[in-house]
């Protein structure tokens, strides 16, 4: 039986895309500073099945270095982290076909569904960019260690970024690209949105809003989610503050 941890699926906003333009996000280069150990710890999503610490030896293999990446990666610190925010096998709460990913951004929880009532969830962080935009698109493509070219627009009002601006070619893949190890492009209507899921080496925002960014995920996580979807993978990003009770609703499938 599925959990109903849903939202109001009638209530999704249709957004109109911009020009397309290789790299070009809308996710900017703020940085967060680190909490100490002891404070980086998340309230737990609404809804959710929160897991536990007993047994970190799972979650220690998944989140370890990689260090066959291009640019290798550091160990995550689970144990720093909120067991409700690392990748778990669940019920599929969305009511969506198998092969999609739903965005929650009331509960910080990105999904993909699976056959059998099932899904993969991770957790994500979400900046002001990552709140302003909901609806139905499709992953268009996938970048392993991409480039970042923020807009003109940003460059305007955040001078010091005049080094990466288009113009220029953008930041250079690497650990302190904001884009992180990966970044799954969403289209609408075959417009880029200028909306990205990336990678972040910041680990302590995940479950939390910044102040920055699209949809960011722990570096690890954003790995296993590129692996396993392909381009043109559906996408549904569901805003803020709707209702957890009718997330499946029957009445909504036109949407």
């Amino acid at each position: 039986m599925r959990n109903r941890s849903g939202l109001d699926r009638r209530s999704f906003l249709l957004l109109g895309g911009t020009a397309a333009l290789v790299g070009l996000a809308g996710c900017t280069a703020a940085r967060t500073v680190q909490p100490a150990m002891s404070e980086a710890r998340f309230p737990a999503p609404q809804g959710a099945v929160v897991g536990s610490h007993a047994d970190l030896s799972y979650y220690t293999s998944i989140y370890a270095e990689r260090p066959d990446e291009k640019f290798p990666l550091p160990a995550i610190p689970v144990e720093s982290v909120d067991p409700a925010y690392l990748r778990q096998f669940v019920d599929d709460p969305t009511g969506e076909p198998p092969g999609t990913i739903v965005v929650d951004t009331t509960n910080h929880l990105l999904y993909l569904t699976m056959e059998n009532g099932k899904a993969m969830r991770y957790g994500v962080g979400l900046g002001r960019a990552g709140f302003e935009w909901s609806g139905r698109g499709v992953i268009q493509y996938k970048r392993a260690w991409p480039r970042w070219m923020p807009p003109d627009e940003m460059v305007a009002r955040q001078p010091e970024l005049e080094e990466f601006s288009i113009a220029k070619g953008g930041m250079e893949p690497g650990l302190d690209n904001p884009l992180g190890a990966r970044a799954l492009y969403i289209f609408q209507n075959g417009q880029d949105t200028l909306y990205r899921i990336h990678g972040s080496p910041e680990w302590w925002t995940i479950g939390r809003s910044v102040s920055s960014g699209c949809v960011r995920m722990i570096n690890q996580d954003v790995i296993d989610l590129y692996e396993r979807v392909p381009n043109g993978t559906p996408i549904l990003v569901v805003g803020p503050s709707r209702s957890v009770e009718s997330f499946a609703d029957p009445y909504s499938a036109a949407l």
